[in-house]
């Protein structure tokens, strides 16, 4: 099969961003796995949305098990160029999660996206927070730091949606302890805004890389408590992500033909009693879909989640929606709620 690309130069463009911060992304990790851990190369799967003929991706995921619990560098492309009907012309994205296999080394996310409608408008989702199970307020300095400069006069704002989208209410937490979201985000200066999309992707990537870097260096040794930590946290991780993230969401419910790719940012295990003593705590029917979750789960408290439990997964989400559609209002949001879903009927 064949990826078909769109036709529109401003997805041209938006392609190469990403798909540069993909291959810059994936070659410092790999650089990583070759002078610190078993020099294992993130490894390439390749999809196809409608066989190809409306696009796809291909991501990169971590088999380094000595420095990588999970790790997904995740590029796609869809369009409806022969479809005039859909709102939507083309969607172009790079999203990524790197969960570090050492408890003491952050995770991190990041997403960077361009939308283009029908009508030539279109928007860039800017996205980046640093995730550790125990924090290292050096490490937290030096990415905020970063986000500061690079984003300059658009930090106050991405940071403020950041914090806001990121919030856990139900557990009146974050998730991470550093947030930038700059949401509908569009200057007026196309070029201006392709810069900033392709600078600030590689800004997020030396900080980050030099942190865990340094990190996998400098704590070799952890304790219990540690990995404690991580597991729990590890855990907030699935529950946000399946429980608030509008992104997760939509991609779910826009097609099947990604599932395991869209939860690539899953780690590899949680803890099932910590989940379901969370039941309960969430608003109406988002109860029923944290039981749905917990339900999907292998037996245990520590519980593997493998590429058969995320299939499970991403249906106990997609039918939930499907069956509850008024519950999305209940995810979380910045300043601006992208129609995504819609845009793609």
């Amino acid at each position: 099969m064949t990826r078909i690309a769109p036709k529109s130069p401003s997805a041209h463009i938006a392609s190469t961003i990403v798909l540069e911060l993909q291959s810059y992304f994936v070659d410092a990790l790999n650089n990583l796995s070759k002078t610190l851990g078993s020099d294992k190369p993130f490894s390439p799967v390749e999809w196809f949305r409608d066989a190809g003929t409306h696009g796809g991706g291909v991501r990169y995921e971590a088999v380094d098990e000595q420095l990588f619990d999970r790790g997904s560098v995740n590029y796609s492309q869809v369009h409806y160029d022969d479809d005039e009907t859909k709102k939507l012309s083309s969607a172009t994205a790079i999203s990524t999660i790197i969960h570090p296999k050492n408890p003491l080394v952050p995770s991190m996310h990041m997403h960077i996206s361009w939308t283009q409608m029908r009508d030539g408008s279109g928007y860039w989702r800017v996205m980046a927070d640093l995730n550790p199970s125990n924090s290292d307020a050096s490490d937290t300095q030096r990415f905020e730091k970063m986000l500061q400069e690079v984003a300059g006069s658009y930090y106050d704002e991405g940071s403020a949606q950041g914090k806001r989208y990121f919030y856990i209410p139900a557990l009146e937490r974050h998730r991470g302890v550093s947030h930038f979201y700059l949401e509908n985000f569009n200057s007026g200066d196309e070029v201006a805004d392709q810069s900033f999309a392709l600078s600030f992707g590689k800004e997020v990537i030396d900080t980050y890389i030099s942190i865990i870097d340094n990190a996998i260096q400098n704590h070799t040794k952890y304790d219990e408590v540690a990995l404690i930590n991580q597991l729990n946290y590890h855990t907030l991780y699935l529950f946000q992500v399946l429980t608030l993230d509008r992104g997760t969401t939509s991609g779910l419910l826009i097609h099947d033909q990604n599932d395991v790719g869209i939860m690539g940012s899953l780690p590899s295990h949680v803890d099932k009693a910590l989940l379901q003593s969370w039941v309960g705590r969430l608003n109406g029917v988002q109860n029923d879909l944290l039981q749905g979750i917990v339900d999907a789960l292998g037996e245990g408290n520590k519980v593997l989640v493998d590429e058969p439990i995320k299939a499970v997964l991403a249906n106990v989400v997609r039918h939930h929606y499907k069956t509850h559609p008024e519950a999305i209002a209940l995810q979380a949001s910045g300043d601006h709620i992208p129609p995504t879903v819609d845009n793609h009927r």
